[in-house]
């Protein structure tokens, strides 16, 4: 982490991932809060030395206050770290970094998201009341049931081997299981589980278990889940609910072609609404001629990537929690849903290798009937399948302020002809300009929904927070994108005036090229009507931020090397001893000085 960096950082407006805070006399007290909010959430960067002097929707206004003795705070953060005051410290020495910025020393913790076998992070020794999550508003305090899910999901061996009480074979659908059975049988002709009845059978695939202190027999939530009548399903788990809409060929004024939820003609357990879902979403999907050695090969690798996100829906759900296990079939695109939130990162799961299912024994169950690729490759299979097809990358993404995780495989190609056609119209001679990573980021800003996201150009440029940051500031810079920042979260759009305004900035730079060739005004004037603005405004004392104001610049400190530096000790003087960059410097016209009219505000790009 470096100076560039960390402007980078204060610009992009992901504050999400970011908290700024002034550390004077020593660490703040909210900053556990903060720690803990990271570790729980995605992991996020809090800046110590830094004073945000504007509103929130201005996130290039902070004063650089700094931090007194690095060292010492260094160590008093790593003290309190590894103290009761924290459940735990999962921060190395390499995540903490003095950084130099406009003449002070600022702290840098970067806060890893927590490995969720050690989540929830929680302050002061208790989790109910110590456990914070990260949001568009900032920390919050999470809910009993929010820890609970942390606490469930720390569970190495999963969620769906508990024991239901009271519910036993009675309660399991027979036609259910003989078709899972069947399908069993086909894949495994040769496995002795063949040959067990159905409670055996069922207890071998952890759908069935025994209480060892009370020797109480019931199916696990596993086994009631996938094979229970829809009664029991219901009547023990009232929370879930699964839903299955066909939005494709939509007639004027419908909202579905095609529905499957509950309606009482179905068994509605986890194996019945899986093999239902799956034969509609793939019943209009073509099987082109092809050979495996010398048979016909009728598995498509969209249908593999159906199955692949189909199962995903089912393992990684959290069933403990309220939420629908939800389907829906666009004419370009399959949405899945699923209560919970991600256990790994995205960064992980992206690439793959390392599978952390909520629900082991239900992923055992259908990988035992083929459902399922081995373990970790499930994700990287559906990306493979749309790079091959050179569709859009599948979007997954948690949504916290509705406790789910929704996956996006859309099939309309990576950049089409109409969206290229799109932003020719739109962008003129500007486009030819442009790199493949710049029309990859606006084709997405145009196509998506609510526009493009930081985070979705990590995801599908393989890039980190910083350098998407970058890619989408610059963009902003240009005036291709409009930043829309919600509080603490960003989303960026195509700029759709982009055009009507380059006529204007064009016309703008006509008039003012007319002026220079008519000897109206040169560089030189324009220095001196600057340095005049100054002089005149600083006839009462000025801070660096208030004379930035005053002639529209962003970067203050720059103005201040190009225009007040020259100006010290012959028309401008400072009033105290301290530092030029102090926040509380401020400067002040030499008595005498003679004073040039004000100009009108021009606004510059420094």
């Amino acid at each position: 982490m470096d100076a560039e960096d960390i402007r980078t950082l204060l610009q992009i407006g992901e504050q999400i991932t970011l908290e700024v805070k002034k550390a004077e006399q020593g660490l703040p007290r909210s900053i556990w809060e903060t720690y803990s909010a990271f570790a729980n959430t995605i992991g996020g960067t809090i800046l110590l030395g830094l004073t945000e002097t504007a509103t929130p929707r201005d996130n290039t206004r902070f004063e650089a206050t700094g931090i007194s003795d690095p060292a010492k705070l260094k160590k008093e953060l790593f003290d309190t770290l590894n103290s009761d005051k924290v459940s735990d410290n999962i921060l190395r020495d390499a995540d903490v970094e003095i950084v130099p910025y406009e003449g002070v020393n600022l702290m840098c913790i970067q806060v890893p998201q927590a490995d969720y076998r050690r989540r929830p992070i929680y302050i002061n020794g208790n989790p109910m009341r110590g456990t914070f999550k990260r949001n568009y508003e900032g920390d919050y305090h999470c809910t009993k049931d929010e820890v609970k899910a942390m606490m469930r999901d720390s569970n190495e061996t999963g969620n769906d081997g508990v024991l239901m009480e009271h519910y036993d074979m009675n309660d399991v659908d027979q036609a259910t299981l003989s078709a899972y059975r069947n399908r069993f049988r086909t894949a495994n002709p040769d496995h002795p589980w063949n040959d067990c009845d159905d409670k055996d059978f069922l207890r071998n695939m952890g759908g069935y278990t025994t209480d060892r202190t009370t020797g109480r027999e019931s199916l696990t939530l596993a086994g009631l889940l996938m094979f229970g009548k829809g009664l029991a399903v219901r009547e023990r788990l009232d929370n879930i609910r699964m839903d299955y809409l066909d939005r494709t060929n939509l007639a004027p004024e419908s909202r579905w072609s095609d529905r499957l939820t509950y309606d009482g003609m179905w068994e509605n357990n986890l194996y019945h609404f899986f093999t239902r879902v799956l034969a509609k979403l793939v019943s209009n999907i073509k099987r082109p001629f092809m050979l495996k050695g010398m048979e016909r090969e009728d598995d498509t690798p969209l249908h593999k990537a159906i199955r692949e996100a189909l199962t995903n829906l089912i393992i990684h759900a959290d069933y403990m929690t309220e939420g629908i296990l939800k389907v829906e079939k666009h004419d370009d695109r399959f949405v899945f849903s699923n209560p919970g939130s991600l256990k790994l990162p995205l960064v992980d799961i992206y690439k793959g290798g390392n599978s952390k299912a909520r629900n082991p024994h239900i992923q055992s169950m259908l990988r035992m009937v083929g459902f399922g690729e081995n373990i970790g490759s499930g994700f990287p299979t559906i990306i493979a399948v749309c790079k091959k097809e050179n569709w859009r990358q599948p979007i997954l993404c948690e949504r916290p302020d509705l406790k789910l995780v929704e996956l996006t495989i859309s099939m309309t190609s990576l950049i089409s002809e109409e969206c290229l056609h799109k932003l020719q119209t739109v962008f003129g001679h500007s486009y030819k300009a442009l790199s493949k990573e710049e029309v990859l980021v606006l084709s997405t800003a145009l196509e998506e929904e609510g526009g493009v996201t930081n985070n979705m150009v990590q995801t599908l440029l393989d890039k980190n927070p910083i350098e998407a940051g970058k890619l989408l500031y610059a963009l902003v810079e240009k005036k291709m994108l409009l930043s829309n920042n919600k509080r603490r979260w960003a989303s960026y759009t195509l700029n759709l005036d982009y055009a009507q305004n380059e006529k204007s900035r064009s016309k703008s730079q006509g008039v003012k090229s007319r002026s220079k060739s008519q000897g109206v005004k040169s560089r030189s004037d324009k220095r001196q009507e600057i340095e005049a603005r100054i002089i005149a405004f600083c006839s009462t004392p000025r801070t660096l931020l208030e004379i930035a104001e005053e002639l529209g610049y962003a970067e203050r400190y720059r103005m201040k090397r190009i225009y007040i530096d020259p100006l010290i000790g012959t028309r401008l003087q400072m009033t105290s001893s301290s530092s030029k960059t102090d926040p509380t410097q401020r400067y002040v016209t030499i008595p005498d000085t003679p004073l040039l009219p004000p100009f009108p505000p021009q606004h510059e790009n420094l």
